[in-house]
């Protein structure tokens, strides 16, 4: 073969094919000749597709009962200034930014851990003002008949005077709620006529409360679903229509 017919492949000389080859790649995907674009990035190409975002790290229930628990046990043993959020993280078995991912700081933590005490309350049915009591009585019997549960609260009442702004919040975010849901029953029972035009609304609740607290705190043991009964019918003898 002459030397003119190596330096050519398929009639092409090597200069041309090298040409050939070049428009063929620009032609696949590397954009026109001098622009030094890639396909599918000049103007009036779609944008390609965003990659999706993983999703954070989901919240772990069991994580969170720890860090309560550890908080309600600290509480128990030494009280509002023996909680510290080191010694609850220590305690619970988690990391400190765990428990600042969920409270900003131990007051937030303790009045969580404070509600997570109280027996959740039934939701009333509306059918009876009596039964919705009874109900009611029944679940705030519950809390002072765990002797546990019983003396955190006593701590709670006793520390309450040392930390007036963390009572004043426990009140607002924990007990008012549940009063207020008390205060629907017996309002909904005096526009049924089921109780007198004129109840007072407010010393009804703290009569019905005030004798489960009262038993509670001197008698948790004859704290009985039977007596949140008789606590309703009782109060409810004197609130019925004459």
């Amino acid at each position: 073969m002459s030397a003119a017919k190596a330096s050519t492949v398929a009639g092409q000389s090597v200069p041309e094919q090298a040409r050939t080859e070049q428009a063929g790649t620009e032609q696949a995907g590397a954009g026109p000749a001098g622009t030094g674009q890639a396909a599918g990035t000049g103007p009036g190409s779609p944008a390609p597709a965003a990659r999706p975002r993983r999703p954070g790290r989901p919240r772990s229930e069991q994580a969170d009962r720890a860090i309560i628990d550890a908080a309600l046990c600290l509480f128990a043993e030494h009280g509002v200034e023996g909680l510290c959020i080191e010694k609850v993280a220590a305690k619970a078995g988690v990391g400190k930014a765990t428990i600042y991912r969920r409270w900003p700081g131990k007051e937030d933590l303790l009045l969580d851990a404070l509600a997570a005490l109280k027996t959740p309350l039934p939701e009333p049915r509306g059918d009876s003002v009596r039964e919705d009591l009874v109900a009611l009585m029944q679940a705030m019997a519950s809390d002072y008949a765990d002797p546990a549960r019983a003396r955190e609260f006593a701590l709670l009442l006793g520390e309450g005077a040392k930390y007036p702004r963390l009572m004043a919040k426990y009140t607002e975010t924990v007990v008012e709620p549940r009063r207020e849901v008390i205060r629907s029953v017996l309002r909904r029972g005096v526009a049924s006529g089921e109780l007198r035009p004129g109840v007072d609304v407010d010393v009804a609740l703290f009569m019905l409360t005030g004798a489960v607290i009262a038993r509670g705190k001197d008698q948790p043991e004859a704290i009985s679903a039977s007596y949140a009964q008789r606590v309703v019918d009782e109060l409810l003898a004197g609130l019925a229509p004459r």
